[in-house]
């Protein structure tokens, strides 16, 4: 069998080599995912079904065994021991040359035009247009943000989910909270008013709004309602966690008993910074001069309330390093589920982002990848040999 892979640029597995900040996370130990939901906002049930013939497991291994030693972090992502994203790149590009697979680049796919036997492709390139004729097909093209980018299946009897940005931070027009630019919160909770979508993690306050693998995983799983009202809608963040407001309440209690005679802006409730406190103080219309004992019930019940549901207008979105991820693509119902291959059109194939398929920050896109590269191959695989 010849394999025949087309890059559009001029240099092949780009995404990869920027993925992780260069480092590429190339996949999650899986360990904290106690549902596909959480990681998977779209697409959970394939990736539940596809997992279980080739997973973070089957990925580590293979990469382990070209010499690619992997290193599980904290947070349960996992990273080449090398720290460098090039070393993923080039194990896979050798992979490809030892089994012959060619590798054309700056070949920009126009169209796909479905033939008697197998499909005539359309490339734009430096030196103009050019078509080629194959048996089968895959299509990897990754994410779309904007619906013309899918242009290139016209032709085709699909259908298809609306593509819009995931994976996004958001912008917040506060000064107060923006000149706390650069603090970083370990464990807050993010929610939209008035919606069921919620995250949490850490949270960094930026120069434009908020950021970090809360908001991150916030932006995954609303995508598609941020985009919908134009991404100006009310965040809510928790500053303290999963703490509730009761528990906040009875915290200040505590605090309040044990330092009557301090002024308040002196002692912030932990996890925060005395200027973090500071500033929800003002935001609260409380004096941080104001000494402990002189907190009165009401009082304490706003602060209460700000710490655990303090709200802020999203002004809109602003790119993330990693925003090539998108919510949307080709519909899943186009496909068989079990192979990949179109329902229409017989050695036409789709993996990757091109489908209704992505994921949250922390190697799960990547692994989505792997995964249903493998399953294509797959059944490529079988069905060649059976028909010899």
């Amino acid at each position: 069998m010849e394999v025949e892979v087309f890059e559009k640029g001029p240099r092949p597995l780009a995404k990869v080599a920027l993925t992780g900040g260069g480092r590429c996370n190339l996949t999650n130990s899986f360990r904290d995912v106690k549902s596909l939901t959480q990681v998977y906002p779209r697409g959970e049930r394939l990736m539940k079904q596809l997992l279980k013939e080739w997973g973070h497991r089957e990925t580590m291994q293979w990469f382990e065994e070209r010499g690619v030693s992997l290193v599980i972090q904290k947070d349960e992502c996992v990273f080449p021991r090398s720290q460098n994203a090039m070393q993923v790149v080039a194990t896979l590009l050798t992979a490809m040359q030892q089994n012959g697979v060619k590798l054309t680049l700056r070949h920009r796919l126009t169209d796909i035009h479905p033939e008697e036997k197998g499909f005539r492709l359309s490339f734009e390139t430096p030196e103009g247009t050019t078509e080629q004729c194959f048996e089968q097909v895959v299509v990897t093209t990754g994410g779309a943000p904007r619906p013309a980018q899918l242009n290139f299946l016209r032709h085709l009897q699909l259908n298809y989910e609306p593509p819009v940005p995931s994976l996004f931070t958001l912008r917040i027009d506060c000064p107060p909270l923006l000149a706390l630019t650069g603090t970083v919160i370990r464990e807050a909770e993010v929610m939209l008013t008035g919606t069921h979508f919620r995250a949490d993690g850490a949270l960094l306050i930026t120069h434009r709004g908020v950021s970090g693998p809360a908001i991150l995983r916030l932006s995954s799983h609303a995508a598609r309602h941020l985009a919908e009202c134009n991404y100006k809608t009310t965040l809510c963040i928790n500053w303290l966690g999963k703490t509730r407001e009761e528990e906040a309440r009875q915290m200040l209690e505590t605090m309040r008993s044990q330092s009557p005679k301090k002024q308040m802006g002196t002692i912030a409730p932990p996890p925060l910074t005395s200027r973090h406190w500071i500033m929800l103080l003002k935001r609260s219309d409380t004096d941080p001069q104001m000494v402990w004992a002189d907190l009165n019930g009401k009082r304490l019940s706003r602060l209460a309330c700000m710490l655990t549901a303090d709200t802020y207008r999203i002004e809109g979105r602003d790119r993330h390093k990693e925003e090539f991820v998108t919510c949307g693509g080709v519909a899943l119902n186009s496909i068989d589920t079990r192979s990949l291959e179109a329902r229409e059109h017989k050695g036409l194939y789709f993996a990757g982002e091109v489908l209704d398929v992505d994921a949250v920050t922390g190697g799960f896109n990547l692994q989505a990848a792997w995964t249903m590269g493998h399953t294509v191959a797959a059944h490529i695989q079988r069905t060649t040999e059976c028909s010899i």
